[in-house]
């Protein structure tokens, strides 16, 4: 089996082979921008990890992982666009780089681009692939449309924002673990727990990712604490707190949510407060074991040594130790 350090090496040499010195620059310039910003290239080393797990050739799985991971960049794209943010792993976003035209026309050809790469895959189960990726695609779009109708809503239940995430975040994992299977040719089976094993890690990921940006600490997890409270951003945390606060303490809390005169920091801190009363954290750290649970078992059902799963074990732990 390859390491982590070995598939991402392989990610990282492929992606700077790719190609987009083309006309008009303006289109495609904000493409290499995007993909020349780095990041831990965790969905197509995933897709690699998992080609690797059932003995299939790593090499023959690249270009569905270059497809997983343009694809992922363009939601970025477009995501910055919606949520109007500024920066981007410590750079300009590209619509402000640019402007947003140029950010939306370029986040589509990355859409197309992330399909021509996938069309490339040296297997037999194009087809296959093909329905896997696009899959997952329109429920990353459904997650986002989901996540936006949220911001109008006062009430929204625990189930409904771990079905949010599971579409925005948690699926695009499970697909891509899902690709490399089956460019290795894992049988249905085998598909289906590799899959469930990404998605139920992407949503133990995702309320690690609400935690951290209340009570992580800020040097190590790279950004200012309390930005979801600040931008009264409807995480797990919050959530919780409604429900599990009493009358004046609901009231409390929604004042703060709808107050303009309040300084952000002092809003901040009131929340934190709340949270800990509640203690919403720990509440929350329950929920994503039960998923970091349930992800282990699908990947104890899959046909394979125990030896070959121990990197996608040590993966997992290893996101849920991030702090940045």
């Amino acid at each position: 089996m390859n390491t982590y350090k070995e598939l991402f090496s392989l990610v990282e040499q492929k992606i700077q082979q790719l190609n987009f010195d083309k006309q008009p620059k303006e289109l495609y310039e904000p493409i290499s921008y995007m993909l020349s910003l780095g990041g831990k290239r965790l969905r197509p080393v995933l897709v690699l990890m998992a080609a690797d797990l059932f003995d299939g050739d790593v090499n023959k799985a690249i270009d569905a992982a270059l497809a997983v991971e343009v694809f992922h960049n363009f939601t970025l794209v477009h995501d910055d666009i919606m949520d109007n943010s500024d920066i981007r792993r410590g750079q300009p976003t590209v619509h402000k780089k640019w402007d947003q035209t140029v950010a939306i026309l370029s986040g589509d050809l990355m859409m197309i681009k992330a399909t021509d790469l996938l069309c490339e895959t040296e297997t037999s189960n194009l087809k296959k692939l093909i329905s896997i990726f696009n899959k997952a695609g329109a429920e990353v779009c459904e997650g986002q449309q989901i996540d936006m109708n949220f911001e109008k809503l006062n009430d929204v239940s625990v189930d409904e924002y771990i079905d949010m995430i599971t579409l925005k975040t948690a699926v695009l994992l499970g697909c891509s673990l899902s690709l490399g299977a089956a460019v290795a040719n894992a049988n249905d089976s085998d598909l289906e727990n590799i899959y469930e094993f990404g998605k139920c890690i992407g949503i133990a990921f995702q309320i690690q990712d609400d935690i951290l940006d209340s009570f992580g600490e800020g040097e190590k997890v790279g950004k200012k604490i309390g930005g979801d409270i600040a931008a009264n951003k409807k995480t797990l945390l919050l959530i919780k707190a409604f429900e599990l606060a009493d009358e004046n303490t609901k009231n409390e809390l929604q004042k703060l949510i709808d107050s303009t005169q309040i300084n952000v920091d002092e809003k901040i801190n009131a929340v934190l407060k709340i949270y800990e009363k509640l203690t919403v954290r720990t509440e929350s750290e329950k929920l994503q074991q039960q998923y970091l649970t349930q992800a282990f078992s699908h990947l104890d059902k899959i046909n394979v040594t125990a030896d070959k799963k121990e990197i996608l074990h040590n993966t997992a732990n290893d996101l849920m130790q991030r702090m940045s």
